[in-house]
């Protein structure tokens, strides 16, 4: 009992250490121990003393529970920080004792958006394995572009790479993985990495960056930061550090509050460069680490738009009709969707989740053949170039059904022309109790920019949230307006 206090007591210190310091601290449940001493005392012994609130960010990252496990190895380490921190010196020293001194072989892939980002901190790692102190610990630093590498003399190593280059696929049996550049991830390149943890006994996890602007695709560090504010995660640590929302640019105190390594290891011209250099809102991202307010994300449809276009069937209008059908996947390529859409002659058009199936029981291969009957009354079909759905094209045109591989312009056209029908009242769709796949989608869907011009793209909220149906809808329905096949009145296509 009195072991069991002491460890409550120690948790609870470590985060109202970081308290004093960071503006929020959410820890993950069931800490019993932590494997910083190993990682602080071979760090010491490379010549490296780190500041107490890198002490207490350092314990908690490598925190464990009662089975030895890491404490955040499932929801993963997620850290929002400002520019001039000191990053790289806590996690790349960090990571670096980690290697030398685990019990087994490590395999680190440390990972950034941008290859200058990766090159940077490849070099600076590179400068460190060249120390004195550290260099007996090092076999070889392979400097290739595409193949950096550092490798230590008991086996284990860390890799280095650019995501936009496709840097990290393929790996397997990795054991940690530093997503630098958080605010530049997307849910495709995580989908793409996160399972060459599989194999490792206790794979950690790390998502470190600043806050995103409006145009990055940051769904995956935005949906972490909201997940763990809202209280929704209990195996994830979320640390950030930031200004106060309204901080005058100019503020030392601001500073002081945003970056705990002002002024004592980052100065003032350090500060001062970015403030002079970069425009305001970035300089409050960047500089002070303040989230914009519309990082916090509500529903992008309507709720009363949505529900004004409820009707309890789908209309029988005179007039030529226009059928379109759209295929879709969430990420996890666990359930396929159909979504369908008819046109009327008088502009209005009305859509319906056709089809949902769960892949695991039912595979995929039903969808050619479903589609297959309805072909000869149907105007198109459409698959998102990007989707997982995309891997039935060959099937269907084998069918001799003509697919239309939707580009991102035409899905964030796609998008737009749901919500402007849905304001202007020319959309309809079934009662949510009817389709409550669909209904999720409207209830919860969020939008993530795409490129400066004002374009979105349906976003998840979560993870555990499945858009497809809504998107298959939504592709449909543009389907429906740009196909120029005519193959006759389809009023009950998909019945």
């Amino acid at each position: 009992m009195k072991t069991s206090t002491r460890r409550k007591k120690s948790n609870r210190s470590r985060k109202f250490l970081l308290r004093s310091t960071a503006r929020y601290v959410i820890i993950p449940k069931n800490i019993t121990t932590t494997g910083w001493p190993r990682i602080r005392q071979t760090a010491k012994a490379m010549g490296v003393v780190f500041d107490p609130w890198q002490e207490a960010v350092g314990k908690l990252i490598y925190a464990k529970t009662s089975d030895g496990l890491y404490a955040s190895g499932v929801g993963g380490v997620v850290l929002s920080l400002p520019r001039q921190v000191g990053k790289t010196f806590l996690l790349g020293h960090a990571v670096f004792a980690d290697c030398i001194s685990s019990d087994r072989p490590l395999n680190v892939i440390w990972t950034a958006h941008h290859s200058r980002t990766s090159d940077e901190t490849f070099k600076s790692m590179s400068n460190l394995a060249d120390t004195k102190t550290v260099s007996p610990y090092v076999a070889s630093v392979r400097k290739a572009n595409g193949q950096q590498e550092i490798r230590f003399t008991n086996g284990s190593r860390i890799m280095f790479g650019a995501r936009e280059q496709g840097f990290g696929r393929g790996f397997d049996a990795v054991d940690e993985i530093v997503f630098d550049e958080a605010q530049i991830l997307t849910e495709r390149a995580l989908d793409a990495m996160v399972p060459t943890t599989n194999a490792s006994p206790n794979p950690l996890i790390l998502f470190i960056g600043t806050p995103p602007t409006p145009t990055d695709p940051s769904e995956v560090f935005t949906h972490k930061r909201q997940d763990a504010l809202a209280g929704n995660v209990d195996d994830t640590l979320y640390v950030e550090f930031s200004a106060d929302e309204d901080a005058k640019p100019d503020d030392r105190k601001q500073w002081a509050k945003a970056n705990p390594s002002y002024p004592t290891r980052t100065g003032d011209a350090a500060i001062l460069r970015m403030l002079r250099n970069l425009g305001p809102d970035s300089f409050r991202r960047e500089g002070l680490g303040v989230w914009d307010r519309q990082a916090v994300t509500k529903c992008a449809i309507d709720a009363d738009q949505w529900e004004r276009a409820t009707v309890p069937t789908k209309p029988d209008k005179p007039g030529e009709t226009i059928t379109a059908f759209a295929l879709d996947m969430p990420p996890d390529r666990s359930a396929l969707a159909i979504g369908a859409c008819v046109k009327y002659a008088d502009g209005t058009a009305h859509i319906e989740l056709a089809e949902y199936r769960d892949t695991k029981t039912e595979g995929m291969a039903w969808a050619v053949e479903w589609l297959k009957e309805r072909w000869p009354r149907t105007n198109a079909v459409a698959i998102d170039a990007m989707s997982p759905a995309l891997t039935l094209l060959t099937d269907l045109q084998a069918a001799h059904i003509k697919v239309t591989v939707m580009q991102t312009r035409d899905t964030t056209q796609a998008c737009g022309r749901l919500l402007d029908m849905l304001r202007d009242g020319t959309l309809t769709h079934l009662p949510d109790a009817d389709q409550p796949q669909l209904g999720t989608f409207a209830h919860k869907v969020i939008t993530r920019a795409v490129g400066k011009g004002g374009a979105f793209a349906w976003q998840r909220p979560s993870s555990d949230i499945d858009i497809s149906p809504g998107v298959a809808c939504t592709l449909a329905l543009q389907a429906a307006h740009t196909t120029k096949r005519r193959p006759g009145r389809q009023t009950k296509a998909w019945h």
